[in-house]
C-alpha cells in the first residue's frame, strides 16, 4: 500500500510540474530571450534624424533639420539617402550663415536641406556603379527638393557638384539607420 501511496504521490506531482508555467521552469531561457531581444533593439539603427542626433559631428545639421521643421519629415518611412555635412562643412560657410538661415530664413534653409536628400536607399557601391555606368559626364541625382547633383570619381572619392558649380567630397559613406543611409560629405551643397 505504501508503494501504491507513493507511486500516486509522485504521479500528481508530475502531472502539476507539467501543467506549471513554462517560465518558471526554464527562466535560463526568459532571461537569454530577454537579453537577445534587448542586443536586437540595440543593434536596430534609429532613422536618419536619431543617427545624426547620436553623432556630435552631426549637431549644426540636427539644429538646422529642426530649424526648418524636417525632423518629422525625415523621420518618416522613406527610405532616403543623406548626403550629410558635418559641423567643418557649416563652418565653411560664412560667418553668421548659418543663424540666419536658422532663425530668419527657414524657407532656404529647408531647400538647403532637401537638396541634400535623396529619394530611396542609395549605398556606396550603387552609387559608385551608377557613376561608372554613367561615364566622363558624371552621374545625373535628382534630389527630393527639385534639384540635381553631379556625383563623379576624382582620386578615387565620390564628388558630388552642386547647381553653383560647389564640390563637396563624400568622406564617409553608408551609415545605417532604419530609413535609409548617411553618407558624410565635407561641404554643405547649394542648390541654384
Amino acid at each position: 500500500m505504501n508503494k501504491l501511496s507513493i507511486a500516486l504521490a509522485s504521479a500528481a506531482s508530475l502531472a502539476l510540474v507539467a501543467c506549471g508555467d513554462p517560465a518558471e521552469e526554464y527562466p535560463e531561457e526568459d532571461a537569454m530571450a530577454a537579453d537577445q531581444m534587448a542586443m536586437d533593439e540595440a543593434a536596430t539603427p534609429g532613422t536618419v534624424v536619431e543617427v545624426a542626433q547620436g553623432n556630435p559631428d552631426f549637431s549644426t545639421l540636427v539644429s538646422a533639420v529642426t530649424a526648418a521643421e524636417l525632423g518629422a519629415t525625415l523621420s518618416g518611412d522613406g527610405p532616403f539617402t543623406v548626403f550629410a555635412p558635418t559641423n567643418a562643412a557649416f563652418e565653411k560657410l560664412p560667418d553668421g550663415t548659418v543663424e540666419t538661415l536658422t532663425t530668419e530664413n527657414t524657407e532656404q534653409l529647408s531647400s538647403i536641406l532637401t537638396y541634400h536628400v535623396v529619394p530611396g536607399n542609395v549605398d556606396a557601391a550603387t552609387l559608385t556603379q551608377a557613376i561608372t555606368d554613367a561615364g566622363e559626364g558624371g552621374y545625373t541625382i535628382e534630389t527630393v527638393g527639385g534639384g540635381t547633383l553631379t556625383a563623379n570619381v576624382v582620386d578615387g572619392n565620390v564628388v558630388l557638384t552642386d547647381a553653383t558649380g560647389g564640390t563637396a567630397t563624400v568622406t564617409s559613406t553608408d551609415v545605417e539607420a532604419s530609413n535609409g543611409v548617411i553618407h558624410v560629405i565635407d561641404t554643405v551643397l547649394m542648390p541654384a
